[in-house]
């Protein structure tokens, strides 16, 4: 069995005066998770209607590759500022590619 492509939807929501602050972090690994192995894009969106809401959308070739990448340093050094930055943690849904 061939691993499938994995997709991942990840949104954020800026707490009231953080929002520039957590699109600067968000930003921040956008350049060294496009150099891991097995990603296929890491794109992030700004809502145009609401300043505080940030989505990533990826791609990866593995469950594993993501894995690997959810450990990366750059991953962990943001998540101890998440309750800083953030209303809530952010919602992480992930997709498999079928078609």
């Amino acid at each position: 069995m061939s691993a499938k492509n994995v997709t991942v939807v990840a949104t954020f929501r800026a707490r009231p005066g953080k929002e520039t602050e957590l699109k600067q972090a968000l930003i921040g690994l956008v350049a060294p998770t496009r150099k891991e192995a097995g990603c296929i894009n890491y794109d992030l969106h700004a809502s145009p209607e609401d300043p505080a809401k940030f989505l990533f959308h990826e791609n990866w070739t593995s469950k594993a590759h993501l894995d690997a990448h959810l450990a990366n340093a750059h991953i962990q050094a943001l998540l101890p500022r998440v309750g800083e930055l953030c209303v809530a943690m952010p919602e992480i849904k992930i997709w498999e590619q079928i078609a």
